[in-house]
């Protein structure tokens, strides 16, 4: 059986006074405010060696022991897939998904994700902890993503992630025309009011700290191509912090509304940016020491036919 996650931290003390759920859902993002009060009900979640009422106050401090179960390997059920494999040793693979693939089974996707493709191609995976994985995407961002075949080698990679040993760089397109490059060093938690959304956090010590780096490729009439190198990894984080700096990726649902765009002035152009309906970023590089062998790594996967198209179109406009 896979063995559990651990998650071990502290509530910062600013947090003495508000409610012991809402103090732990603002420190863990990643969790919905309902599964917090339901781990600290069952004792899956501990506050101080201890179970925690979800009402109380906190007191700032309080030592957070959340112990997640293992991915269930059951319910994943192992189907073939057509799986661009980069890389593959005994210890990891290094997988490029394409846009569109949901990485793991959840509500609304049960099967037809890269686990169960991984299963099928690994059954061994289903005794590591998170099935393998050691980082995700998003399902509409195409591109690099870890896989770990060994105990090992998920120990050492979620290390050197945490670390931030792991460099990820990202090609995106944003809306409107960025002058130059530049960082973003902006908490994140989850938003106040739309859980299935992160977003920026303004106030001092709520949130968890987020940096990403950006550097202009090139400028089009009204869009720029951007590489993005993330020096956190949190839910979203590229496609909230370009929001943030008034930058949105080009196609993003979520978080790339509400801002006009002019018109294109090439007809063919414009009708292939208001056809584009994902966000467009793609995990473009990964570059990393090898989990057992210490190798240097670095891998590159090829800008996929749909962002190529986009950019070409862009491009067409420029010079129109």
């Amino acid at each position: 059986m896979p063995s559990p996650e651990v998650v071990d931290t502290q509530l910062p003390e600013h947090c003495a006074g508000s409610r012991l759920d809402r103090a732990i859902a603002n420190l863990l993002p990643d969790y919905s405010r309902n599964r917090i009060i339901q781990w600290l009900r069952d004792g899956s979640l501990l506050v101080d060696g201890e179970p925690g009422d979800p009402s109380t106050r906190a007191r700032g401090g309080e030592r957070i022991q959340l112990t997640l179960p293992p991915p269930d390997a059951g319910n994943v059920a192992p189907q073939a897939l057509d799986l661009d494999v980069q890389f593959e040793d005994e210890d990891l693979l290094v997988i490029n998904k394409p846009a569109g693939l949901v990485v793991h089974p959840g509500a609304g996707n049960p099967d037809g994700t890269l686990l169960n493709g991984l299963l099928h191609r690994l059954p061994e995976l289903a005794a590591l902890p998170r099935l393998g994985l050691v980082h995700r995407l998003d399902k509409d961002t195409s591109g690099l993503l870890i896989v770990a075949r060994s105990e090992r080698a998920h120990v050492e990679l979620t290390r050197a992630m945490q670390a931030r040993e792991i460099r990820r760089e990202y090609l995106a397109v944003v809306k409107r025309v960025m002058t130059a490059g530049g960082s973003v060093d902006a908490a994140i938690a989850r938003h106040k009011t739309d859980r299935k959304k992160m977003a920026v956090e303004r106030q001092a010590g709520r949130g968890r700290r987020a940096v990403t780096h950006y550097q202009v490729l090139q400028r089009f009439r009204s869009h720029t191509s951007v590489r993005v190198q993330l020096e956190t990894g949190r839910t979203h984080q590229i496609r909230v912090h370009m929001q943030h700096i008034g930058h949105p990726i080009a196609g993003d649902p979520v978080y790339g509304r509400g801002v006009r765009m002019p018109p294109l002035h090439n007809p063919a152009s414009e009708a292939v940016v208001n056809a584009w309906r994902r966000q467009a970023l793609h995990a473009q590089s990964l570059t990393f020491a090898h989990p057992v062998s210490g190798e240097a790594l670095v891998f590159t996967a090829e800008v996929p036919a749909d962002l190529q198209a986009l950019l070409d179109a862009l491009e067409k406009d420029r010079r129109s």
